[in-house]
Order: structure tokens, then sequence, then C-alpha cells
């Protein structure tokens, strides 16, 4: 029987002091996100903290333009709405949930590494795909993708602009290769499946890896997967005993394969980078095609 490893993923406090924060900006992937990170904050009984990073006063001599006082006041005043707007949408979004507390900041400065710096404290960083400075062809925006290359801590992407149909009965999904990022995406989706009393589809993927398994019929090697992957989940099985597994195993490219297979899903989870990525990327193929490509809230688990 394989152990259940010890992988970080609770409501303890200690870890996380801001819990789980989510960056605004005013866009409807922003609230969409706000939206999704309130549940989630209510689910797993953490503080929400909504944080918007304003540009600060040394951006004038980059732009080589005068900063007026009254161009100072217009962003306060921008973030205070944008602030004022979220904390509506969360109230909404809490209506039916236990209390969260919730704190709002608004910090100025390069936007980037003022959200990398907060996710070294919070339990998981929410983002919208795209912000108000997306590109419209583009499907992860620059804040979005930093953070899923560069954060200390779990990142979810929240994919829809609309707000974001909840379908409570759909199962969690989580990619599962055998990699130390593929047992932290484990470790996060079995906790969510089971704070949200949900199914969980643990889905592996191998590919044709040319000459190698040409003499293996299929039936062969899908069972042998199979037997590998219930392997992996038997700890966490007993672990969560109140969360119906089914497993999901199959040949083809691992990014679509999960992409597919989680479409009825209500969340998905994969590793920052899997077993076949390099040490030094800071996230993978697979977990990339899949950030963009999904529609449904995707977390890429990483930490420090």
């Amino acid at each position: 029987m394989t152990s259940t490893p010890s992988v970080h993923h609770s409501s303890q406090s200690g870890a996380g002091h801001y819990g789980i924060v989510v960056a605004v900006d005013g866009s409807p992937a922003s609230r969409a996100a706000a939206e999704w990170a309130a549940r989630d904050a209510a689910l797993r009984h953490l503080p929400l903290a909504i944080v918007h990073v304003q540009p600060s006063e040394d951006i004038g001599p980059w732009l080589d333009l005068p900063i007026t006082d009254d161009y100072l006041a217009d962003l306060d005043r921008q973030a205070a709405k944008v602030v004022a707007d979220t904390r509506e949408v969360v109230t909404a979004a809490l209506a039916d949930h236990r209390p969260v507390r919730v704190e709002q900041r608004v910090l100025s400065g390069p936007k980037m590494p003022a959200l990398i710096d907060m996710s070294k404290d919070a339990e998981m960083m929410v983002v919208g795909c795209r912000g108000l400075g997306g590109l419209q062809g583009m499907l992860l925006g620059s804040t979005s993708s930093a953070l899923a290359h560069h954060a200390h801590c779990p990142v979810a992407i929240v994919h829809e602009e609309e707000p974001v149909l909840y379908r409570n009965d759909a199962p969690v999904a989580v990619g599962i290769d055998g990699s130390p990022a593929s047992e932290l995406a484990t470790a996060i989706a079995f906790d969510e499946a089971s704070r949200r009393g949900v199914g969980l589809l643990a889905i592996h993927t191998w590919m044709n890896s040319g000459d190698f398994y040409v003499d293996v019929p299929r039936e062969d090697l899908a069972q042998q997967a199979d037997e590998e992957l219930a392997q992996r989940l038997a700890g966490w099985c007993e672990r969560y005993p109140d969360v119906k597994v089914r497993r999901i195993v199959g040949q083809d490219n691992p990014a679509h394969h999960l992409v597919e297979e989680s479409r009825h899903a209500q969340l998905l989870i994969v590793g920052s980078h899997g077993r076949g990525g390099f040490a030094g990327l800071l996230l993978g193929s697979v977990s990339w095609t899949v950030a963009q490509a999904a529609r449904i809230p995707v977390i890429v688990a990483r930490r420090s």
C-alpha cells in the first residue's frame, strides 16, 4: 500500500497568514475570481484578502511625465472603487456560506513583485485569467501567467469572464503522473473534493514513446497504468474515505486528455511541472497548456 505523503494543504493557522489572496483589477475575470475565492475560503475556513495593486509615484520618471496630485487622487479613487465593488461580489457570494474574515489591501508599486511576495505568506493565490490590460487574443494575462510561474503557493486561475456557473455536484479533477508536484496536486484535490462533498476524477495519461511499447497490447498498458494509479491513490483514499474516486487512464496527449476528461468537472488541479519536465522550468508544458485551455477554474499546485 502506498503511504500518504505529508503535504500541507489545510485550514490550520500558521502556514499562510493571509489565507486566500485574490488579486483584483475590476475586470470581469477579476470579479469571477473574487466570487470563486470567497466560496473556497468559506469551504476551507480561511480568511480572504482582497488585493489591488496600483502604480506608484515612481512611474513618473520612467514615463518622463510629471505625476500630478490629481493623477494620484484619481488612482486612489479607482482603487477604492475596485475594492468596494469586489467587496460587494464577495458579500453576495458568501450569502449562503459560513462567515469569512475579509480584509482588503491596496498596494502601490510593480504588480508582479508585490503579488509574488504576498504569495510567500498565502495558502493560495487566486486570479482571473485575463485582466483589464489583457489582449483579447491572449487566454492568460500577464498577472495570471506570472503567478502560475513564480508564486510560492498554489495558484487558482478562474477562466470564466461571466459569473461562474457553480455545479455543486460536479466532481473535482486532478492530473496525476507520479511527480512531486503531482503529489501536491493530489493532496489539494482530495481536500477540495472532500470539502465540496463531491467525487474525484483521477486522470493519468501516457504518450506513445516510439517503439518502446510496440509489442505491448494497449489493453495491457492500460491495465498496468490503472494498477499503478490505484497504488498511488491508496493512501489518499484511506485518508479521505468520503471521497468517491473514479480512475481514468489513457494514451493521449496529456494536456488534451486532462482538458477533455475534466469538461464536466467544477475544478481541475495540476502540478506545476510533471515527471517529464526539466528541473529549471517553473511551469511545465502540460500545466501551461491546461491552464490556458481549460474553461473551468484550474489550480496550479506550487510551493516554495
